[in-house]
């Protein structure tokens, strides 16, 4: 009898233990996903699309930073080689204000490239500011504070004259 209760109390645990592995993995759960992306691409057609950010001109730099992120993250994506002349002009078709841009060289003073380039937009009274090169580790967005020059970047930067 003893044998028995041990055999059978043994069973009744294993499926216990069957019975909730089998009731975890059929609970609705929501499932982990990837993160969206805001361009598909063909390696991965069924991975959803999230809606691109709004530019939104009337509130703050960091509530537009997103929007800042994701223009300059498409001009990267459609040009791993990108300048900084991509970037001003991406960020103005985008609707930001040219006038209010700056921008560093692309390439050092004896013609090498730049480790990284930074470029910049005035905006309501903050600065957005990008940084990418290969020396940069990729790409990184971010708001700072207006320098006392009114300008946002340290340095020498180049005329926006196009």
């Amino acid at each position: 009898m003893r044998r028995r209760f041990g055999t059978v109390a043994t069973l009744a645990i294993a499926g216990v233990a069957i019975l909730v592995g089998l009731t975890a993995c059929t609970v609705d759960d929501p499932q982990p996903t990837a993160p969206a992306t805001t361009r598909p691409t063909p390696a991965d057609p069924g991975t959803p699309v999230a809606t691109a950010p709004e530019f939104h001109p009337e509130l703050s730099a960091t509530e537009n930073l997103p929007y800042f992120d994701w223009v300059n993250a498409g001009v990267i994506a459609a040009n791993a080689a990108a300048g900084g002349r991509d970037f001003i002009d991406a960020l103005v078709a985008a609707g930001f204000d040219k006038a209010q841009m700056q921008v560093t060289a692309d390439a050092t003073t004896i013609g090498d490239p730049a480790d990284s380039m930074q470029f910049s937009v005035v905006f309501q009274g903050e600065c957005l500011v990008g940084q990418y090169g290969p020396k940069s580790d990729g790409y990184h967005g971010a708001v700072r504070p207006l320098l006392g020059t009114g300008t946002c970047l340290v340095g020498q930067t180049r005329t926006i004259d196009w």
